[in-house]
């Protein structure tokens, strides 16, 4: 038999049984639809948060951990097989930090693939209004350079705080979250509290929505010279730099050789944010095993089918076996029909995923500032490779399915069937 007679027999069986085929194409439509949609949105979830972290986060950040640590200042000296003696055994808690940061800025200028430098000092805070208290990481920056690592210009709900805050030595620019924490509104009057008790009252020049509702909720910028008089550190020291690279994709190997070039240990974004963004992707791998059961359940239905039409194609398989067709022209035989369900399945569930995906995108709601993100609608992301992987796969389950019954109806035996005797 050739291949265009058993396309034909294949054909013929499922168009005697035109009804439970078309429910169980649609099953395998509906299959490829459910995993089409949920892969553009686990896709456009994750692709959301690495785009906001990307968009608000210094692609690379120089900590003031050392590599190598210094030699101690008091140390007396030390040679091979003597100790070394100290003239006080006295450790003092002191903040890490960035010594004589000017010289360390300059040494990463030197890398071509570095566009932003931002020097800046991080301290944990409480910050009061009136009676409402809260704490803050308030970061001290130099708002110009600041403003090329966080694109904190397009993200300012009043447009020029950041130019305020640049001529305002006690001034704050507060994420939206924490100013409706606080009650605080544009000059509106705060207390920064350090650790040490001290007060240092500060002026809201404005506020910043990035759509991390942590950051909203939780950080605000101050210039350098105050975070410093805050800390209790030199006007030469930082706690740590921020920079932005030319090219997000090797902030990597940009981290690598600034940690080389000036012995501070040097995090790219994507290991600074690497639980994040795992969490997201982890979720996602979640639901699309999850939805990709649904496939099995299509599975299933071909399968039935398949049996189906064995059970009531006995007599012309024994017949046809009986005329010298071989068990493995029987078995292609159903094993094409089982093909012909899935092509058709995949062929309504595509488009029908995309119409979908567009539809799930296009739906707006009201923000909601409880989760992680601030979204007003469903993010997705389609790819070609998506639509590839789920068509094969809609035609492998649906091949799968019909080998069971197509084995069975191959081995069949003629004569008892001929005599009425269904064994094998």
């Amino acid at each position: 038999m050739t291949f265009r007679d058993h396309l034909y027999i294949a054909y013929a069986h499922l168009r005697e049984r035109r009804r439970q085929t078309i429910l169980t194409a649609l099953g395998v439509a509906i299959g490829s639809a459910m995993l089409i949609t949920t892969i553009a949105v686990a896709g456009g979830m994750s692709r959301n948060v690495v785009n906001k972290i990307i968009d608000i986060a210094p692609h690379v950040i120089v900590s003031a951990d050392r590599v190598e640590p210094l030699v101690p200042d008091n140390l007396i000296g030390f040679r091979e097989g003597l100790l070394g003696f100290v003239e006080k055994n006295v450790t003092i808690a002191e903040k890490e930090t960035i010594k004589n940061y000017a010289d360390v800025v300059e040494r990463i200028r030197l890398d071509r693939e570095v566009e932003v430098v931002s020097p800046y000092v991080a301290s944990n805070l409480i910050v009061r209004n009136r009676s409402r208290f809260t704490s803050c990481v308030a970061k001290g920056v130099v708002p110009e350079k600041e403003a090329g690592i966080a694109n904190l210009g397009k993200k300012l709900v009043d447009p020029q705080a950041l130019t305020e805050l640049a001529y305002t030595p006690n001034g704050i620019l507060v994420g939206n979250l924490l100013a409706e924490d606080l009650k605080a509104s544009y000059h509106s009057r705060l207390v920064l509290i350090s650790k040490d008790g001290e007060e240092f009252p500060v002026t809201v020049v404005g506020r910043f929505s990035t759509g991390f509702n942590a950051k909203d909720r939780q950080e605000a910028y101050i210039n350098l010279a105050l975070a410093q008089r805050i800390e209790g550190i030199a006007p030469n020291t930082v706690t740590a730099i921020g920079l932005r690279t030319a090219d997000v994709g090797r902030a990597g190997d940009v981290a690598a050789r600034i940690q080389q070039q000036t012995g501070y240990q040097s995090e790219s974004w994507d290991n600074t944010n690497k639980n994040v963004i795992d969490f997201y992707n982890r979720n996602g791998t979640i639901t699309l095993v999850l939805v990709g059961f649904v496939f099995v359940v299509a599975g299933l239905g071909v399968s039935s089918v398949m049996t189906t039409v064995v059970l009531q194609k006995v007599k012309d398989i024994a017949i046809m076996r009986s005329m010298g067709v071989q068990r493995g022209s029987i078995t292609g035989i159903f094993v094409i029909e089982g093909f012909i369900i899935g092509i058709l399945g995949v062929s309504v569930g595509s488009p029908l995923g995309h119409f979908i995906t567009r539809l799930v995108g296009s739906i707006r709601f009201e923000v909601n500032t409880a989760g992680v993100l601030q979204s007003d609608r469903i993010n997705v992301f389609e790819t070609p490779e998506a639509y590839i992987i789920v068509i094969v796969f809609g035609i492998i389950i649906s091949v799968v399915s019909s080998l069971g019954p197509a084995r069975r109806a191959a081995g069949y035996v003629p004569v008892k069937i001929l005599r009425g005797q269904m064994g094998t």
